[in-house]
């Protein structure tokens, strides 16, 4: 059994979201749930009354109601949500439009302010005014080079008030990387900016825009931002213009208007990380995304109108599209743009305490380094504020859960969540009205028909490891990928393996807690002697070692078989030896199994990464096996791949 960590108040349970809409379920199907194992698999048996109460709860604006909430269920994919709806997504988020603050932008260089609703409303309505001008209509797409500020929230509110299809990537991608995903789906317009910040350079983008634009035929229009440089002056390409010129103030803001689209519509186009090949266009609705936003944040994240919401992201991320979501409950969203250790490594908490933020967002890797510096949050900074951590990316380590109560914060609700691109959204995320448990992810999300499945197709146990399937048809499913008309990579992606399922390529396991342990990707994961282990179940072991900033295991073809080996990223200065191999197999038996004892520990000087900060084991299998890694574009750090190839260690028992 897992330790318990932190338990919600009977006051907190109460006044949550998720207590309200169990109540209301009570009183309009006449049941008598009472706790959230209850709600769950009621909202799994009843999924289109679930769905559509969630959807009157929050009060989706239908400019034409549905026909039927849920048709040809028993197709996966092929169901169909909320028949004949048309609503607007933009239409949601700027549901206020008062002089409350919509938006409070921090970044690394101090720069600090806000744009109120009612300024929001006013900057969104020139710019979807301009956008139509440029011929912008439904079904376009539009498409955002930059970094993690106002400018971009504003112009995927404008693009998608006319029913346009929003698309973005952060400028850390070089132009390479922007193209692979941008020149699949031919965007007319093009928001970029001039430069950014991070860790206390200035990063220029002229030369990365002036090769994107060039080979974006497609382009109408490109519109710079001057992010970085007030004073700068765009590429002097055809059909460049200034965001100042789509904000003129001398004229009174156009009307806003919200173009109505059909449930099912695309809204986003997100990009899978590519590491395999060119990444792969996945489009996700408009209907499917605003409820399931509205569900996870509202119910699961229990976000109210008096929040301030920081999610430290990328707008390549999909932590981006789904904290901008929370603008539709009402609340303040915090943009920070820079490094998360510059100038300080609690630079963040620093925001958290100034802005008075209740809820903040990161990545398990930017805990785990907070920890590994020593970095003690709770000595500085009172954080009265803020009562929930949210944590994903990567498996959260048990370690790093201890750290947060230790030294960030007792009395907080700390959730670590899991999903992803492909759905827009998570399978196992936090709920306000359940205690937290060392290790664990709190609870499959409502609505969500998640198991854990053998290899053989069977349905895992409790405390039993297995792939994570989803059984049944949620709305964030996506609509399929950008060119791919048969659905026929969208098939073999999701639904080759387990044929009828969603196979999320999770590996994990369903607690006795009834909570969820994800033990890294199933594609990666290591299977010496024919055992299926999870890495993250190696990495929680090895990183808590105080030398060992982080690691990576893969299976090596080896003599007929596999044989685990283990890379490890020591603190500066420091040199693997044999004391420290020792010691590092020693920590993995004693906690693990002998069978997850890596044959190899090797040092390496880094490891490498996606641009969102998960490590790549499938790019250092393959490299360990001098085959080739594609696309290495999609990576943020690919020379790290240098410390894998050819090494001689590995040609030896």
């Amino acid at each position: 059994m897992s330790k318990l960590l932190w338990k919600p108040s009977q006051a907190r349970v109460a006044a949550s979201n998720m207590t309200a809409f169990m109540t209301r379920v009570n009183h309009h199907y006449t049941t008598t749930l009472v706790d959230y194992p209850h709600l769950h698999e009621w909202s799994i048996k009843h999924r289109p009354e679930f769905w559509s109460l969630l959807s009157e709860f929050y009060g989706i604006r239908w400019h034409h109601p549905p026909q039927a909430i849920l048709t040809n269920d028993q197709s996966m994919p092929g169901a169909e949500w909320f028949q004949g709806a048309t609503l607007n997504y933009a239409e949601h988020l700027l549901s206020r439009c008062d002089h409350k603050p919509a938006i409070i932008f921090r970044g690394e260089q101090g720069q600090r302010y806000t744009i109120s609703y009612h300024e929001l409303h006013q900057q969104v309505a020139q710019v979807a005014a301009k956008l139509k001008h440029y011929g912008i209509r439904q079904g376009d797409r539009v498409a955002g080079y930059l970094p993690n500020c106002p400018e971009a929230v504003i112009a995927m509110l404008a693009t998608t008030s006319l029913g346009a299809v929003w698309s973005s990537c952060s400028p850390d991608f070089g132009w390479q990387g922007a193209l692979d995903r941008f020149g699949q789906i031919t965007p007319k317009v093009l928001f970029t900016a001039d430069g950014y910040f991070y860790n206390g350079k200035h990063i220029d983008l002229h030369n990365k825009v002036s090769h994107l634009v060039q080979n974006l035929d497609c382009l109408t229009q490109t519109v710079v931002i001057n992010f970085a440089n007030p004073g700068a002056k765009p590429p002097t390409l055809p059909n460049i213009s200034c965001w100042q010129d789509w904000l003129d103030t001398s004229l009174p803001p156009p009307r806003l208007t919200f173009t109505p689209v059909p449930f099912n519509a695309p809204l986003y186009i997100l990009y899978s990380s590519g590491t395999t090949g060119k990444p792969k266009c996945i489009v996700h609705s408009v209907g499917g995304t605003l409820l399931q936003h509205l569900k996870e944040l509202g119910l699961h994240t229990d976000l109210k109108d008096d929040d301030v919401f920081l999610y430290f992201t990328t707008c390549g991320w999909m932590m981006w599209n789904w904290q901008v979501s929370a603008l539709a409950l009402g609340l303040t969203l915090v943009l920070y743009d820079g490094s998360p250790f510059h100038p300080t490594p609690s630079i963040l908490f620093d925001i958290v305490e100034t802005e008075d933020v209740s809820v903040f967002g990161t990545s398990a890797k930017y805990l785990s380094a907070l920890q590994k510096q020593q970095v003690i949050p709770a000595q500085h900074f009172q954080l009265k504020a803020l009562r929930t951590i949210l944590s994903t990316g990567s498996p959260l380590a048990d370690d790093s859960f201890d750290y947060v109560y230790r030294d960030i914060k007792r009395d907080i609700c700390l959730s670590s969540i899991s999903g992803g691109t492909d759905i827009i959204s998570c399978f196992a995320l936090g709920c306000p009205i359940l205690p937290i448990y060392r290790g664990e992810l709190q609870c499959l999300g409502l609505g969500m028909d998640v198991v854990f499945m053998r290899s053989n197709g069977d349905q895992a146990n409790v405390c039993e490891k297995g792939e994570l399937v989803c059984r049944k048809n949620f709305p964030s499913m996506p609509i399929g990928f950008w060119n791919d008309p048969n659905q026929q990579k969208y098939q073999a992606a999701y639904f080759s393996q387990h044929p009828g399922y969603w196979s999320h390529g999770d590996f994990g396991e369903i607690t006795e807690n009834g909570g969820v342990i994800i033990h890294g990707r199933a594609d990666a994961v290591l299977n010496p002697g024919g055992v299926r282990i999870g890495t993250a179940e190696i990495y929680r072991q090895v990183e808590i070692i105080p030398e060992v900033l982080e690691s990576i295991a893969v299976c090596q073809d080896w003599q007929g078989d596999n044989r685990i080996v283990l890379f490890v990223k020591l603190k500066p200065e420091l040199t693997l030896n044999d004391d420290l191999v020792n010691i590092i197999k020693q920590t993995i038996r004693q906690n693990t199994t002998p069978r997850h004892v890596p044959a190899k520990v090797l040092q390496v000087s880094d490891i490498p990464r996606t641009r969102s900060g998960k490590i790549v084991e499938i790019a250092v299998r393959e490299t360990i096996h001098n085959r080739p890694v594609k696309n290495t574009d999609s990576l943020a750090n690919p020379e790290a791949l240098q410390y894998f190839k050819q090494r001689e260690e590995l040609l030896c028992d």
